[in-house]
């Protein structure tokens, strides 16, 4: 069994900045792609940000320049530093791993987590 569990959610101020994490737990050998994921009230989810396990990442044109995905392999963890928030990023974040390979042998796939809040509001 494997998990991702998100954190790092909670309630800024316009301008700020949040650092969300994406913790991936069980007997993991690999973690392939990883993406971030947000659903605002009353409207559908939408793809944030994506990584490859190699590094190479792309975005929503909503938040480049102001969003950052970045992962570190060795911890089983993906991040998404979000800088200048605005009151429309005001959301629920969800990680998903694409596909996670176990010890031993199996394959996850479409791995998501529980999802964490970011409120942006004054």
């Amino acid at each position: 069994q494997v998990q991702l569990v998100e954190s790092g959610g909670g309630l800024v101020q316009p301008g700020g900045s949040l650092r969300l994490s994406c913790a991936a737990s069980g007997s993991i050998f690999a973690i392939y792609g990883m993406k971030w994921y947000r659903q605002a009230p009353g409207k559908q989810r939408e793809l944030v940000a994506s990584i490859t396990r190699g590094g190479y990442t792309n975005s929503a044109d909503s938040v480049k320049g102001r969003f950052t995905i970045s992962r570190d392999n060795a911890k089983n963890t993906a991040y998404l530093q979000m800088n200048s928030l605005k009151p429309e990023d005001t959301a629920v974040y969800y990680c998903n791993a694409d596909q996670i390979a176990v010890v031993g042998g199996g394959t996850y796939l479409e791995v998501w987590g529980q999802g964490t809040l970011v409120t942006v509001s004054s």
